[in-house]
């Protein structure tokens, strides 16, 4: 099969893997273009170009799919389908039409529930006890087109990177299962009735709010780790908080309660287990600690 790869960030590497191990043509990969990056802002690739150029694969990576040229250049192609995976630029419907069977998304959650930009973090932070890998013919709305195939995993105590990389594999072996047959695979509309939003993390909602229960907060940790990670303020330093426990404890909402980092939420308390101070690698609580101890009665904000 002829196939156009559009994707951007490491979720969707193991697709392209998995393609060229199933011995299809890929015949041009696209993605983001090279973003600033790090203190010396240098111009860095996706992932996915990083690989595709490993492979030996040509690379586009267009700030717009919207202009008549870059449509004539995609139709061009003749290719047999597009995979897309977490591209990051909206399709239009001339794009979406070119290839023969259309452009078929790897989207990560349990269509319809989290379409939109954040699935895997509103899963977990949401407390859903599972998830999974939609495959979904694309059309014009967001994350709205027929399914082709669905399959679920349990989240049990993942993080976000590590919840990501398990369903990146599983849709990796979702694409080759419906490569090998398109035909065998009827796709089926999505139900209205229970459809959710996955919106986008913002800076301040990553924030801690200390008067939500400890489990809330303790969600919120693991499924925003390790980015764009949580974060809270001790004495004018900004401290990200990338795993922790619930602990039966309480005390004062924002306030630790021992000198190992256990802080009182608005009900019980969670025990941070990983954290990264602002400009510092990430650490264990223990090992933070010895060099910036927080003691018994010390108020986040």
């Amino acid at each position: 099969m002829r196939v156009i790869m559009m994707g951007s960030p490491d979720f969707a590497v193991p697709t392209l893997n998995a393609l060229v191990e199933a011995g299809h043509e890929v015949i041009c990969v696209y993605c983001q273009p090279p973003r600033p990056a790090g203190r010396g802002k240098k111009l860095m690739p996706t992932a996915m170009e990083q690989r595709a150029h490993e492979l030996g694969f040509p690379v586009r990576s267009p700030t717009s799919l919207k202009s008549e040229a870059e449509q004539e250049e995609f139709a061009d192609l003749e290719a047999d389908v597009a995979i897309v995976a977490a591209y990051g630029l909206i399709l239009p419907k001339p794009v979406l039409d070119a290839p023969r069977l259309g452009c078929v998304n790897v989207h990560a959650s349990l269509l319809p529930r989290w379409r939109g930009a954040a699935p895997v973090q509103r899963a977990i932070m949401a407390g859903d006890a599972v998830t999974g890998v939609t495959l979904m013919q694309m059309e014009e709305g967001l994350d709205t087109g027929p399914m082709i195939l669905r399959k679920e995993i349990a989240i049990d105590q993942k993080n976000a990177a590590q919840l990501t990389e398990e369903l990146a594999q599983l849709g990796a072996m979702m694409v080759v299962e419906w490569a090998a047959d398109p035909d065998a695979h009827d796709a089926s509309p999505q139900p209205d009735d229970s459809v959710t939003y996955a919106r986008k993390i913002s800076k301040e909602e990553a924030r801690i709010d200390w008067e939500r229960p400890a489990a809330e907060i303790q969600r919120h940790i693991q499924g925003l780790s390790p980015f764009p990670g949580a974060w809270t303020m001790h004495e004018g330093e900004r401290l990200k908080l990338l795993a922790a426990e619930e602990v039966e404890a309480e005390g004062a909402a924002a306030t630790a309660i021992d000198d190992r980092l256990t802080i009182a939420c608005g009900d019980g308390a969670i025990r941070v287990t990983r954290v990264q101070r602002a400009g510092k690698g990430a650490a264990s609580s223990e090992e933070m600690l010895r060099g910036y101890p927080i003691t018994k009665g010390a108020r986040f904000s």
